[in-house]
């Protein structure tokens, strides 16, 4: 063999060994990633003309089945009774689009492809059974409803959930779409459907309660008082602050200011109580810093990815750059603070560049109630054969992480029920329940103006446990400065008790 033939013999060889490797890592080591891509429509058109099972709410509302098309391209035409109300944890079904939400997630369970399933299958072959299932929902159908109400017309979120259990009782964020528009067999209706979503104002093909972020505001000072507590800064007796209406921390001369230009100090209790900006921004500037304060934010989620049973997440975030420590004073910079000091007051009250989900806050305020362990939250309860209604799963993650220890939950709890029975979130608590609540008020700057307004909060009976956490956002809209958590969210969040202890 010739030189110049011997090398191409050896670039084919190397070609040949390349595309091998690759085909062999795609089908053994990426396949599972490649098969749960959103964009990844294959198994969906696979599956399409397969039985399918319903989706049904905990009180068994149905709000996702099949429908017969016999005229159709397809026998079955998914469809989705309540509309929006639900789309955006059922997801949408489409041929054109694949999958979404529930409908994604759990397509094994509902075409009946899990391994228990195809056993069931096996076993009643003789007898002609179907081995589909039937997704069961955590979520209430009265509280969905509810949440829906209480919210209107304006933009935000609202979550609801187990606080031990993470089973989410209500989700609900808007603005929200069709998902039927979507589903349709008419793939001219659902392309055209698909180009309007996609150029609506809001974008409400996500999620807003677990796919979008938002500044916290106030609410955040849970957390920033829990990095108190666990670090020796603070009992909720001592030490007491100065009564002051701004505070300039260290290496700028911009003072920050309480809202509404108000004066306040006190104890920690009385921090929460009234919502006071420049004691928590100097208990993280001047007593904690940065180390104390990244730990605690990231024990309670922030950073981390979210083990929701719906895809497409994102996780909330609590900045980690904030410069060095200051060794040596100049007539600039004293020793003992960090390079960004300004940043660090600022986090602590929920601003700079601090964002959250709903559902972040609202498993923060979970911790709390829960004895310091965070829930995994999710949207799945069980399946069930869709012909016998046996349960063939019980879904069930158990605990996400400990977030902070018991006694300083049991602290934060007593706080808490202060600010719902005197402080910012006053009138959040129906007659004959215990609540505790957090407000906050996220300015997003003055021109123009704007804040969003939120609340989370938890409740039970007196003498039990809570039994039911929350998150409202009520979203800043152009002129909306003065939106506040306990004028805008509060009220959502006490209808939402209301429903649940009925």
């Amino acid at each position: 063999m010739n030189k110049p033939l011997r090398h191409v013999v050896i670039v084919l060889l190397g070609c040949f060994t390349l595309l091998f490797v690759q085909l062999n890592r795609l089908q053994w080591f990426d396949a599972a990633e490649l098969s749960e891509h959103p964009a990844n429509t294959r198994g969906v058109k696979a599956d399409f003309d397969r039985p399918r099972g319903d989706i049904v709410t905990s009180d068994g509302v149905v709000v996702a089945q099949s429908e017969s098309t016999p005229d159709g391209t397809f026998d079955t035409q998914r469809t989705y009774p309540h509309g929006e109300l639900y789309s955006h944890i059922t997801g949408y079904y489409a041929f054109t689009f694949g999958a979404s939400g529930v409908e994604r997630v759990y397509n094994d369970e509902l075409v009946g492809r899990t391994d228990q399933q195809a056993a069931d299958g096996f076993i009643d072959l003789i007898g002609g059974g179907n081995p589909y299932g039937n997704v069961i929902l955590t979520i209430d159908h009265d509280m969905q409803v509810a949440a829906r109400d209480l919210l209107g017309d304006r933009d935000g979120s609202v979550v609801a959930l187990d606080p031990v259990s993470g089973e989410v009782h209500a989700m609900w964020s808007y603005p929200a779409y069709d998902p039927n528009r979507l589903s349709t067999n008419d793939s001219t209706l659902a392309n055209e459907a698909w180009t309007e979503l996609l150029n609506a104002e809001g974008n409400p093909l996500r999620a807003r309660t677990f796919r979008e972020r938002f500044p916290p505001g106030s609410t955040f000072k849970i957390v920033t008082s829990a990095s108190a507590i666990e670090n020796n800064v603070a009992t909720l007796t001592q030490p007491v602050y100065d009564q002051v209406d701004s505070y300039t921390p260290p290496l700028t001369e911009r003072p920050l200011t309480n809202f509404g230009g108000s004066t306040c100090g006190g104890n920690l209790t009385e921090l929460l109580v009234v919502s006071c900006n420049t004691a928590f921004a100097q208990m993280a500037a001047e007593d904690l810093g940065p180390g104390p304060m990244i730990r605690s934010a990231q024990q309670f989620g922030f950073n981390d990815e979210l083990p929701f049973d719906l895809q497409g997440g994102v996780s909330s975030n609590f900045p980690t750059d904030f410069g060095a420590q200051v060794r040596e004073p100049t007539n600039e910079l004293p020793a003992g603070v960090f390079e960004n000091t300004p940043a660090l007051a600022q986090s602590a009250i929920g601003q700079n560049d601090v964002s959250a989900t709903p559902l972040q806050m609202a498993l923060v305020a979970s911790a709390v109630s829960n004895g310091g362990a965070m829930p995994t939250p999710h949207v799945g309860k069980r399946v069930e054969d869709a012909e016998t209604s046996r349960e063939v799963k019980s879904i069930s993650p158990g605990a996400w992480r400990p977030a902070i220890d018991k006694e300083t939950a049991q602290q934060l709890t007593i706080a808490m029920i202060d600010v719902a029975e005197r402080g910012s979130a006053s009138g959040i608590a129906p007659e004959g329940l215990v609540v505790g609540a957090k407000t906050g008020t996220a300015q997003l700057g003055t021109d123009p103006p704007r804040s969003h307004a939120w609340v989370i909060a938890f409740a039970g009976r007196p003498g039990g446990a809570p039994e039911l956490a929350v998150a409202v956002l009520v979203e800043g809209q152009e002129g909306s400065r003065d939106q506040t958590g306990g004028a805008e969210a509060v009220p959502i969040a006490r209808g939402l008790f209301e429903q649940f202890f009925e």
